[in-house]
């Protein structure tokens, strides 16, 4: 058994940030494993702009993005073992490994960084009727297929889902010859941001229906139609609205998922809304030394705000491998009317600050973000849009959070009068 004073779970934007955060505050041993063969993650297939505004105040595609983070890698002495897939975590932080290059190892870790983003909902997941034919892929997959392999997945698309992937691929292959005929989504708005509904789908002329899905699939060896329905309050198909097009490819932008098998292998404590480890405000795990980020933590908007969250996963990682401890009475926090979950899930009593990520689960206008401790309001912050498609967050401050007289903290939508 080797062992290693920090490793990190995923060379992803995610992993890449929090190894660097860790580094600064002073840890020299430190591990990433990462099963592609390059580092990057998700990013290396992302070819398309509108990342790192946040951050680095200019438009980069994926691969810059990522490509900026593995060079600071390479002024450090922080390795990066690719082609290396983790089998199994286990409580006292040892990591089961296997490569092509070590074999079967096994590592002791003084802290471990879970940062092994996520992975998409498939057909079997939505259970869609129809033929079994190809012709089918998750929005993600036709990316990489087209992006990295080079290979052009179909003439006449339908895609289902308007998740960012989805959208984004909806321009990717009318860019590339397709003729894209329709963008169907079940919810009765999008679940992407509002910036790509318009650089993907208005600027290119795309359909997107709205209360809509694919009601069935048909064809023998290749996909040759898909109906698509709308669907009433109860997300059901409505008779007699259907639809046929005459298509060879439907994408799929059902939906992420965090890739947490590691996690509950380890006994770590999931929320069941996000599908992520519960964690403190300084994104330590349930189980002592663990630490989470990016999206096997939460399915973030923008990668911007993974770097972030992961550099404070990694400042925290150091923190306790220093000895540091987070200490401090519990104070939970609640997901309110509105609200469909919150990250952290708890936070230690007398910290300086509290961030607060959460998603609405409904569009609002002129709305506000209400923060109570039982029937007294903490904080308000007014809104004027927001959408379950984009993150939101909230800072609480030390001087409110002195004022909290309970254990826990409501987060919740209060909508303008009508």
């Amino acid at each position: 058994m080797t062992k290693h004073e920090l490793v990190v779970i995923g060379g992803g934007p995610a992993g890449l940030a929090a190894a660097l955060a860790a580094w600064e505050q002073g840890v020299r041993d430190i591990l990433i494993l990462e099963r592609d063969k390059e580092a990057g993650g998700i990013l290396n297939q992302c070819i398309h702009n509108g990342f790192g505004l946040h951050r680095f105040k200019e438009e980069l595609t994926g691969p810059e993005y990522a490509g900026r983070f593995i060079d600071l890698v390479k002024q450090t002495d922080i390795r990066i073992r690719t082609d290396t897939m983790v089998l199994d975590l286990t409580a006292d932080r040892i990591l089961h490994t296997v490569s092509p290059q070590h074999g079967y190892e096994a590592i002791q870790a003084g802290a471990v960084i879970l940062a092994m983003g996520c992975r998409e909902r498939t057909r079997g997941a939505i259970s869609i009727p129809g033929a079994r034919c190809s012709g089918i892929f998750t929005a993600g997959a036709a990316q990489r297929f087209l992006n990295i392999e080079g290979y052009m997945v179909g003439k006449r698309v339908v895609i289902l889902g308007s998740g960012d992937i989805g959208l984004i691929m909806a321009r990717r292959m009318t860019l590339e010859g397709a003729k894209v005929l329709a963008c169907v989504e079940l919810m009765p708005y999008s679940g992407g941001l509002n910036r790509n509904i318009v650089q993907c789908l208005h600027d290119f002329d795309i359909p997107l229906y709205l209360s809509h899905t694919v009601t069935d699939i048909r064809g023998r060896d290749r996909l040759e139609q898909v109906v698509v329905s709308e669907v009433d309050e109860r997300r059901n198909p409505i008779p007699g609205t259907e639809m046929v097009f005459d298509c060879d490819t439907l994408l799929l932008s059902v939906g992420l998922l965090p890739e947490n098998e590691l996690s509950r292998q380890a006994g770590i404590e999931i929320d069941p809304r996000t599908n992520g480890p519960v964690v403190w405000e300084n994104r330590e795990t349930s189980i002592p030394g663990v630490f989470a980020c990016g999206n096997v933590l939460h399915v973030h908007d923008l990668v911007d705000y993974v770097s972030a969250e992961s550099e404070s996963a990694g400042a925290a990682a150091a923190a306790y491998l220093q000895g540091i401890r987070a200490e401090g009475e519990e104070v939970r926090l609640i997901p309110g009317s509105g609200v469909g979950y919150t990250v952290p899930q708890h936070f230690h009593r007398g910290v300086e600050n509290v961030e607060i990520f959460f998603r609405v689960r409904n569009i609002y206008h002129n709305a506000a973000i209400r923060v109570t401790d039982g029937e007294k309001q903490i904080a308000r912050f007014k809104r004027e849009h927001m959408a379950p498609g984009e993150m939101e967050n909230v800072r609480i401050p030390k001087v409110l959070l002195d004022r909290i007289a309970g254990n826990t903290l409501t987060v919740e939508i209060e909508e303008a009068a009508q």
